[in-house]
């Protein structure tokens, strides 16, 4: 039996008879591993938001404050390491990053398996234990990266989506096994945890290096990251995504925190309340996760920049509903029964379901703007599709970092909301603030049609329109 090559020369997914003859199965199955192992890049990545929960402050002396910190930590790594990241896979292909990028992920599984039962650790040394979690963010970029070469512009937005969504989707899992053991096995087995994940990280490994594939002629190098952040949308997709993506894996983080304290206030035990947390801290994560894909499907229909600025006022109005729930908190002195607990609960997870709509439109904008542009550069028609995907690709990686320290900022807010008024209604004023800049940028850049000739700033309504325009030719064919 001849030996199947991992190594694909010449891939060309606008090629639409390549693509229907097999080159569509091809990029399935390369999505579908890349999926597993984004998947569970996250939940490493977002281990220690589950860890808090089996650390009391009678054992380990970190307050609620401290907690919001650590979890941040892992957020602020992952973020720095999503630029090398980006590079790593069209420099070392697809298939061998996602291979090793994948057993990378036992060093931090194995140092919080060894920390997490020795409650006599310095705060600092688990500190820099939950740094090397950060590996599992940068995960998220070579994954995005490589799917957004395999795909034809037509389906980029589902496709990146379905990439991500099934990837955020390793968040809620490991808050749901958090829970699982929680509750079946106490507070006193959180290595169980890590060794599930042990398990799982090998898996994912061994498939890569069966299933996926290497494109020889991608490319998504440092090059490329500078000719994307010349291009003046880039930085202001940048921004939108620190209030989507910085949005989802920010509250991914804290909400189990703000749970436990709340449940505390309530009068529950500190495992009382862990359990009570991680019942419901999961629902947000999912839902969110699950969104995403048909946030982009709907971007792919309509356009990105439509869909993300409705998305932004959905964000305005959640978050609305959290700052009254807050704030009726507040002056019943940090309890929330009744009413007030179904507010609050309620208004976070629709933050959560919306964010995760959000990131995929927002993602959906990023080739369609590298479409547009390519179109006034010199050169054949493949070396403008060649120079739209690469800077695309590189563009993933850079918002990607930049969307997830806007998750280190919601952490770090709410630290110091909590530690200076013991409340989290300062922080949730703040975010609806920025909500409102979101939409407000987006509108700026992305959907003010002047009565003039087209300019800039149109780019994207006209990329979404013929990317629209192709895709029903091709249907009526």
């Amino acid at each position: 039996m001849r030996k199947r090559s991992h190594n694909i020369e010449n891939w060309d997914a606008e090629d639409v008879v390549a693509w229907e003859a097999g080159g569509k199965d091809i990029a399935k199955r390369n999505l579908v591993w890349s999926v597993i192992a984004e998947h569970v890049g996250f939940s490493v990545w977002s281990i220690w938001s589950v860890m808090v929960l089996f650390m009391p402050f009678d054992k380990f002396g970190i307050d609620p404050a401290g907690k919001f910190f650590l979890v941040a930590v892992p957020t602020l790594f992952g973020a720095f390491l999503r630029i090398p990241y980006t590079v790593a896979t069209a420099k070392f292909g697809g298939r061998n990053w996602t291979i090793f990028s994948a057993l990378l992920l036992l060093v931090p599984l194995l140092l919080t398996l060894y920390f997490v039962t020795q409650p006599g650790t310095s705060y600092t040394t688990f500190l820099i234990v939950a740094a090397f979690a950060g590996v599992g963010g940068g995960n998220f970029a070579s994954s995005m990266t490589n799917i957004n070469a395999f795909y034809p512009q037509r389906l980029k937005g589902w496709a990146l989506g379905m990439n991500a969504g099934g990837g955020n989707i390793g968040v809620p899992v490991i808050q749901l096994l958090g829970l699982l053991v929680l509750a079946t096995l106490g507070p006193d087995h959180a290595s169980v945890i890590c060794a599930i994940y042990l398990v799982f990280v090998a898996l994912t490994a061994l498939g890569a290096a069966l299933f996926m594939d290497n494109l020889t002629n991608q490319r998504a190098d440092l090059s490329s990251m500078r000719d994307a952040l010349r291009i003046p949308q880039s930085w202001a997709i940048a921004f939108l995504y620190i209030g989507t993506f910085g949005s989802f894996i920010g509250y991914s983080f804290a909400f189990g925190q703000i749970l436990q304290i709340t449940f505390k206030a309530n009068g529950d035990t500190a495992a009382q309340a862990a359990v009570h947390a991680a019942s419901i801290a999961f629902i947000g994560p999912l839902l969110g996760s699950l969104a995403r894909p048909y946030g982009g499907k709907v971007a792919d229909r309509v356009g990105g920049a439509k869909v993300s600025i409705a998305s932004f006022f959905g964000l305005m109005i959640a978050t609305s509903i959290v700052v009254v729930a807050s704030s009726r908190a507040d002056a019943a002195h940090g309890v929330a029964q009744g009413a007030t607990m179904t507010a609050l609960v309620t208004g976070f997870i629709a933050l959560f379901l919306v964010s995760g709509f959000a990131n995929g439109a927002v993602t959906k904008i990023i080739p369609s703007v590298f479409d547009a542009k390519s179109k006034s550069r010199p050169g054949t028609a493949d070396e403008q599709a060649s120079w739209s995907q690469n800077s695309a690709g590189a563009l993933i990686g850079f918002v990607g970092a930049i969307g997830a320290l806007g998750g280190v900022g919601i952490n770090l807010a709410l630290r110091t909301s909590y530690a200076t008024t013991n409340s989290a209604t300062t922080a949730f004023l703040i975010f609806l603030g920025f909500y409102v800049a979101c939409a407000g940028v987006t509108w700026a850049v992305f959907l003010r049609r002047p009565s003039t000739s087209l300019i800039d700033s149109d780019v994207v309504v006209e990329a979404e329109n013929l990317v629209r325009a192709a895709e029903s030719a091709t249907t009526r064919r």
